[in-house]
C-alpha cells in the first residue's frame, strides 16, 4: 500500500514548472491527484504522461483558471465533477510582470493580485467543505500555497507586484493556518528559490543569467 493511495489532491497550475514535481511527486506515492491550468489542454497531456509511467496512483488533467471569480467558480465545480473527496489542496498557480521602476504599469498589480492571492483565497474558502469533510485529527487535510523567497527579501527588482503577492501569500497562510487548525486542515507555504522553470525563464534561460542567479544559491 503507498503513503497516499487514497488521497486526492488538486494542483493548481499543474501543467509545468514546480506544479508539475510536485503532481508527479505525489503520483509516484499514490494519490490521484487532479491538474488543473488555464491550458486545460496541457494538463490533459501532463496527465496522459504521467500516467504512463506506471505508478502507483493516477492523474487527470483539465482546464481551470484562478485569475477571475467566474474561472474560480468553474474550477470548484470541475473539481466536483471528477472527485467526491480532497484531501490535499496545492495552490501553485501564479503569474508574474516585470518592468523597471517609473515604468511600471498600474494594470501589472490588478492582474498579479488577482491570480496570486485572490484566486488563490477564494479557490481555498470554496474548496473547504471537502477539505474539512476530509481531515481529522490524526490525519488532516492540507493545504499547501506556493509563495517564493521573493515574498521574503528584497530581490525582487522589476517584479514587484509579483513580489509583493507573495508576501502577501505567505501572511495570508499564516491566518489561515491559526483559523483552520481547528477544523483538522493545515495551511503552510512554501518559499522556493530560483527554479528553472517557464515563469523564472526570463532568469534562467542564458547560461550567463542563470550564473548569476547561482550566485546568491549556497548549494
Amino acid at each position: 500500500m503507498s503513503q497516499l493511495d487514497v488521497k486526492t489532491a488538486l494542483i493548481t497550475g499543474g501543467a509545468t514548472g514546480i506544479g508539475r514535481m510536485a503532481a508527479e511527486a505525489l503520483m509516484r506515492a499514490g494519490a490521484h491527484v487532479l491538474l488543473a491550468s488555464r491550458k486545460g489542454e496541457a494538463c490533459e497531456a501532463v496527465a496522459a504522461e504521467l500516467n504512463a509511467l506506471g505508478a502507483s496512483g493516477r492523474a487527470t488533467g483539465f482546464a481551470g483558471d484562478v485569475g477571475t471569480e467566474a474561472g474560480v467558480d468553474a474550477l470548484v465545480a470541475s473539481v466536483h465533477a471528477h472527485t467526491e473527496t480532497l484531501d490535499i489542496l496545492m495552490n501553485n498557480a501564479g503569474t508574474t510582470w516585470g518592468a523597471p521602476i517609473g515604468k511600471f504599469p498600474f494594470e501589472a498589480w490588478q492582474k498579479v493580485m488577482d491570480g496570486n492571492v485572490a484566486g488563490l483565497f477564494d479557490l481555498t474558502q470554496k474548496l473547504l467543505p471537502m477539505l474539512i469533510a476530509s481531515g481529522t485529527v490524526d490525519d488532516p487535510a492540507r493545504v499547501i500555497n506556493v509563495a517564493s523567497l521573493m515574498g521574503e527579501r528584497e530581490i525582487g527588482d522589476g517584479a514587484y507586484s509579483y513580489s509583493a503577492s507573495k508576501a502577501a501569500v505567505i501572511h495570508l497562510s499564516k491566518i489561515m493556518g491559526k483559523e483552520l487548525a481547528g477544523h483538522n486542515v493545515t495551511v503552510n507555504a512554501l518559499a522556493p528559490g530560483p527554479f528553472v522553470t517557464r515563469m523564472y525563464a526570463f532568469a534562467t534561460h542564458a547560461e550567463v543569467s542563470r550564473d548569476k542567479v547561482a550566485e546568491h544559491v549556497p548549494f
